[in-house]
């Protein structure tokens, strides 16, 4: 793995591992009212786009760190139409 792979794999794991308390407290707390869903909305919009761009360049740090981040901003996403 070269410098810049490893900096993204860092960069991506940060960014990825940020949403886990988001996703935790929503789900604990059946609340989301105070979450925007026009932000989340876009927000996993544009994170399913860094995926396929990542799929696109066969960027593998891009690919999984993103794989996983739509998944987590999708699950608050979802949680927000059914709690908020």
């Amino acid at each position: 793995m070269n410098l810049s792979d490893s900096i993204g794999s860092v960069a991506a794991s940060l960014t990825t591992l940020a949403f886990v308390p988001q996703v935790w407290q929503v789900w604990k707390s059946k609340h989301a009212k105070d979450i925007s869903l026009g932000m989340y909305s876009l927000f996993t919009l544009g994170v399913a786009l860094w995926l396929v761009y990542g799929i696109l360049l066969m960027s593998w740090p891009i690919i999984i760190a993103n794989s996983i981040t739509v998944m987590l901003a999708g699950a608050v996403l979802v949680m927000k139409l059914k709690f908020g």
